[in-house]
Formats: structure tokens, sequence, C-alpha cells
């Protein structure tokens, strides 16, 4: 892992300003989680921040985040159990963090 100044975050790993997010902070974070970004994190990664951009919001919660995968994927990874493979614990949460988004509003 290259060395990299990290943009400050908060007590639970979120970034302070999202904008400060680059493909470099995201492989740190993941990395602190124990994830090895790949190709299917990273089209995850890009969708959340499309979805941020046009509702200026993360995915408010776990299900409104399959939800929307779903639409835009389909069913193969639209689903709970795939999400959960890419982003242990709680899909929507790891995922927002990693790509630098506000944290989930309904996630615990």
């Amino acid at each position: 892992m290259t060395d990299i100044t990290m943009p400050e975050r908060n007590n639970e790993g979120f970034l302070e300003i999202a904008e400060q997010w680059n493909p470099k902070v995201a492989e740190v974070i993941a990395d602190e989680d124990g994830i090895n970004l790949s190709d299917n994190h990273w089209e995850i990664i890009r969708f959340l921040r499309d979805f941020y951009k046009q509702h200026e919001m993360s995915p408010p919660s776990n299900r409104l985040f399959v939800k929307s995968v779903k639409e835009a994927f389909g069913e193969e990874k639209g689903n709970s159990i795939y999400l959960m493979q890419l982003f242990p614990g709680t899909p929507a949460k790891t995922a927002c963090r990693i790509a630098g988004l506000p944290r989930p509003t309904n996630c615990l």
C-alpha cells in the first residue's frame, strides 16, 4: 500500500468531507476491513458514488441499497448474499464507508 495522507474521518471511519475521497483512500479503508477490492467491488462503489451524486444522499438503508443494486444490475448482484460477500457486516454501511460517502441514515 502506498503512503497517502488520509482525509479526516469520524469515529466510525466515514470521511468527514466526501469530496476528499479518491480510489487510493478507498483501498486504505477497504484494507482496514480486510477487503481486497476487485472489479465487482469497484462496480458497486461507482454505483454508490453515482447514487450519491444523483440523490445527494447515501442509500438510507440496507434494504434500499439491495433494491437499488438489483434495479441497476439485476437479481444476480442485487441480493443480500452477493453484497454481504463483497462488503461483510452491513453491506450498505461498509460499502458507503469505502466509497467515501456519509453513513446511511438507517444502518445500525
